[in-house]
């Protein structure tokens, strides 16, 4: 029984061991880390167990694993500290349509029913540009900058307040086929300006798409200067070292605030049930922005759950 435990915990000790160090091997790894959270929750079994037939060593070992999963998973269930801002208030819908597969419909529906300030498509096609235009989109959100593409390419960004092209340059992938950002700069009323960002990175599989995706995060923007706001799909997790990085240039990750850091976004469409689902949808705040609330919706045909976030600026 003994070895057999030593065994079980070895892999728990690897995992964590990675995790804590943030090194991230290429191929199944990038993949893998995503899934930290019930590798955590499974690292618990062998430490119940070797408390059962009180070996002491066994004991202390399998506290030292579930421990550095505990230090790296459980914060983001636990509301942080906000920034003290009492400016303008927004709310931010970010949704992936896969394709544009979500009905028109559905999606001017729920920007009737929530009434997002912003709303970031992602995977948004000239055909879904046209249909929700038909459907009144621009009667709600009346300002609009597109990045044309068709299936996984294209993005956009609507907007009820005065909305232009940002003068940010943001590397696109030098990949065919590969997802792009879109960054735009908002006006809101009374002259102050916030910049956007819909975010759109690779995805983390392997071969040259694992560059790819390491690279599109890279990319995107440090925190700084102006006031910005990313939102979207990162495909990639907060166990992921690259969205860790860009996060430590100022950012706060919105569900990671509000304790709901654990809300998993993907994959939820033609899955089943039980299928594990990891958060690869964030929306980055600069530090200086409150975050008020988060959480996720679910649309109709995507695997993602959209994200809404209100977020007041200083």
């Amino acid at each position: 029984m003994v070895p057999l435990l030593w065994l079980m915990l070895v892999p728990f000790a690897g995992w964590a061991g990675l995790r804590l160090a943030g090194w991230e091997p290429k191929f199944v790894w990038s993949q893998l880390v995503s899934f930290t959270p019930y590798a955590a929750a499974a690292s618990v079994l062998p430490l119940v167990v070797a408390l059962l037939i009180r070996n002491g060593p066994l004991v202390v070992a399998a506290l030292l694993v579930t421990g550095s999963f505990a230090v790296a998973v459980l914060p983001r269930a636990v509301p942080g500290g906000n920034a003290e801002a009492g400016g303008p208030v927004l709310r931010v819908l970010a949704v992936n349509l896969l394709h544009s597969s979500v009905p028109p419909e559905d999606l001017v529906a729920v920007v009737e029913r929530d009434r997002p300030d912003v709303l970031h498509l992602l995977e948004f096609t000239s055909l879904m540009r046209k249909r929700v235009g038909e459907l009144g989109l621009g009667r709600l959100l009346p300002y609009e900058v597109v990045l044309p593409g068709e299936d996984s390419e294209g993005a956009a960004i609507y907007a009820r307040y005065p909305l232009r092209p940002s003068d940010t340059r943001i590397a696109a992938p030098s990949f065919a086929k590969s997802p792009r950002h879109l960054p735009a700069l908002l006006t809101l009323p009374g002259g102050r300006e916030v910049e956007l960002v819909a975010v759109h990175a690779c995805a983390p599989s392997e071969g040259w798409r694992t560059a790819c995706w390491a690279s599109s995060i890279r990319a995107l923007p440090p925190a700084g200067g102006r006031l910005r706001v990313l939102a979207g799909d990162f495909n990639a997790t907060l166990d992921h070292a690259v969205l860790r990085d860009l996060i430590a240039t100022g950012y706060r990750d919105a569900a990671d605030v509000t304790g709901k850091g654990l809300s998993m976004t993907w994959p939820y469409y033609q899955q089943p049930r039980l299928f594990p689902k990891v958060a690869i949808d964030h929306v980055l705040a600069d530090g200086r922005i409150a975050v008020r609330g988060f959480q996720t919706l679910r649309m109709p045909r995507t695997d993602h759950r959209a994200t809404l976030t209100e977020l007041a600026l200083p």
